[in-house]
């Protein structure tokens, strides 16, 4: 009864106080017919407050989020699945789904009645503009008397997260040449590329396919040899994201660290699904990704990195340094200075292809020198150890410029096999 009292509306507490006053009236007036009105107004809340109170509904309640990434500017759909598991038919049910501000208003539904063992299942749209990692639910119920005097809520415990990744540009396909490596230190060996006296041959198995027989080593032998399998290697490379807030200019979506974010998830995405094996630096140090579902990693990580205060990239080039083994470096820079790019770029030798997408923040910045002069230098240094230069200035995308990073020739192409050719 006390939480059924606590859960009077604005209507019934006016109900209440109504009938209290009438009867306070008719005693000092002496009116019978006054008496019985405050007695019928009064107990009329107070008797919703009991039955509500007294009600015991069981509900069982399930989200499904599909899908449960969206990119930016995507919408999902959340559909709510409500069981009544009771004998017993609800009455009116106001059900409201906790959302975060991002993704819009929260949503209410109201249902007038729910059978013994009837299922209700309720969809709605989310939408988000700003990457992140967003939890829905949980999910309250306000049990309602016919007349909306008392209201009680009910709260389920589970929840469910809606990850909303950066936008991901289709990119064209381009030469990048460099040194790829398989899962230990050791170089490519192509046997098509080889010669027919340095094929490893072994013997004939059921069901080999016979226009891999070598006839030479079968001669040799004296039983039938094939030539072996071409081993599997996966190329290896990296992708450093510069999240200093001091390298990047102008606030929301449309900001230098976004697009830089999106660039980064563009290019992750477009090379893993070329068959590189990929790492994620960002000036903070390595960011651990999965082996499967890297595109899924990626993007996740990517979903939730924000501003850094670092003021410089030391932590990025040392983790760079320290991973080795990379055939191909792709760095997506905001503002650096020359000291910054001569750091970053010794780390490109013989061997490794490095492709640095800079960002030229001075076009955020409505054209200030000191950033233009800082582009033009750190291009200058990056270029000059042989880096491939990708300009990307404000409203363009990555797409319509990664066409640079194919710079001039190649001896290796990636491949969706995960080869080179």
């Amino acid at each position: 009864m006390r939480a059924g009292l606590r859960a009077l509306t604005s209507r019934g507490r006016s109900f209440l106080a109504s009938g209290i006053a009438a009867l306070l009236m008719a005693v000092f007036l002496g009116e019978n017919d006054l008496f019985r009105i405050g007695v019928l107004v009064a107990a009329l809340p107070l008797l919703a407050a009991l039955v509500v109170a007294r009600t015991r509904y069981r509900l069982s309640c399930a989200r499904r989020l599909d899908p449960p990434r969206a990119e930016v500017g995507g919408e999902a759909t959340v559909t709510l699945r409500l069981e009544n598991v009771t004998r017993l038919p609800t009455g009116l049910l106001l059900i409201e789904d906790t959302v975060p501000y991002a993704l819009g208003v929260r949503p209410r539904f109201v249902l007038d009645r729910v059978e013994p063992r009837g299922v209700r299942e309720i969809d709605y749209r989310v939408r988000s503009d700003l990457r992140g990692r967003y939890t829905i639910g949980p999910l309250s119920i306000r049990i309602a008397d016919p007349f909306g005097l008392v209201e009680l809520t009910r709260s389920f415990t589970i929840s469910d997260t809606l990850v909303v990744t950066p936008h991901v540009a289709a990119l064209p396909h381009v030469r990048l040449s460099g040194e790829w490596t398989g899962g230990g230190d050791s170089r490519t060996r192509s046997v098509a590329a080889a010669g027919d006296d340095d094929v490893a041959p072994r013997e004939y198995r059921q069901g080999d396919d016979l226009r891999r027989v070598h006839w030479r080593s079968t001669a040799r032998h004296g039983e039938l040899m094939v030539r072996r399998e071409e081993q599997q290697w996966q190329s290896r490379g990296a992708l450093l994201l510069d999240t200093r807030r001091h390298a990047h200019r102008g606030e929301g979506p449309r900001s230098s660290f976004e697009v830089a974010v999106s660039a980064a998830a563009s290019i992750g995405v477009h090379l893993a699904h070329e068959g590189l094996g990929l790492r994620l630096v960002t000036d903070q140090g390595a960011e651990h990704l999965t082996d499967t579902g890297l595109s899924y990693s990626l993007l996740d990580t990517l979903a939730v990195v924000r501003h850094s205060p670092a003021r410089s990239l030391e932590m990025g080039v040392s983790a760079l340094r320290q991973g080795g083994g990379d055939g191909l470096i792709v760095a997506v820079l905001g503002s650096l200075d020359a000291e910054e790019a001569r750091e970053l770029a010794r780390l490109r030798h013989s061997g490794i292809t490095g492709v640095a997408v800079l960002l030229d923040v001075s076009t955020w910045d409505g054209g200030d020198p000191a950033a233009e002069e800082d582009y033009q230098a750190a291009q200058t240094v990056l270029a000059g150890y042989g880096w491939r230069i990708v300009r990307l200035p404000a409203g363009t995308s990555i797409a319509s410029v990664w066409q640079d990073a194919a710079g001039r020739g190649g001896r290796f192409v990636l491949n969706p096999a995960g080869g080179a050719a």
